[in-house]
């Protein structure tokens, strides 16, 4: 995909052209290849089978569904949901809402930090953690609250976040 503005290193940096196997792919877009505002339900398809939306699959789907690459990539920007990076085997989201925000999230994100050694929207270098700063999980009668693939760990202080972390990292690697 080009961008319209000169500006293909920074199109190319926040979306990497990674080789991707398009079969699994041609198979959601067989189901859904002329159903009219199918767009977003193909776009989470997609994130699902490689867990972020490679270029290559972005692409793929302008083609075959004769969609300009522009609108794809604009309804793909526009929702948070939808990431353009690979992610980490455990997706950590810490929620960054009001409850968790004054009962201490900012020192349980200090402590997740320290521990990955990586920054909010990066993933380790062994790719096992992601760490992503939401705006709310839902779960306020918990804060602060983390979810790490779908599993809520609540009433977290700095150490119990670290554990829990610890504790993956260590079921992995001994596994």
């Amino acid at each position: 995909m080009q961008c319209c503005c000169g500006e293909e290193n920074k199109l190319e940096n926040r979306f990497p052209d990674t080789e991707v196997d398009l079969k699994p792919l041609d198979v959601v877009l067989e189901k859904y290849k002329g159903i009219k505002g199918s767009l977003i339900t193909i776009l989470q398809k997609t994130q699902e089978i490689y867990g972020y939306l490679p270029r290559r699959a972005l692409q793929h789907i302008a083609d075959v569904i004769g969609v300009k690459p522009a609108k794809i990539l604009g309804a793909a920007t526009f929702y948070t949901q939808f990431r353009f990076q690979p992610i980490g085997k455990y997706l950590v989201m810490l929620c960054q809402g009001t409850a968790c925000h004054v009962n201490g999230s900012e020192k349980i994100e200090d402590a997740i930090c320290d521990e990955l050694k990586i920054k909010d929207g990066e993933t380790t270098e062994d790719r096992l953690f992601t760490l992503e700063n939401v705006a709310c999980l839902g779960c306020c009668s918990l804060a602060p609250v983390m979810m790490i693939n779908g599993e809520a760990y609540g009433k977290l202080t700095p150490e119990s976040a670290r554990k829990v972390i610890r504790e993956i990292f260590k079921n992995e690697t001994n596994s």
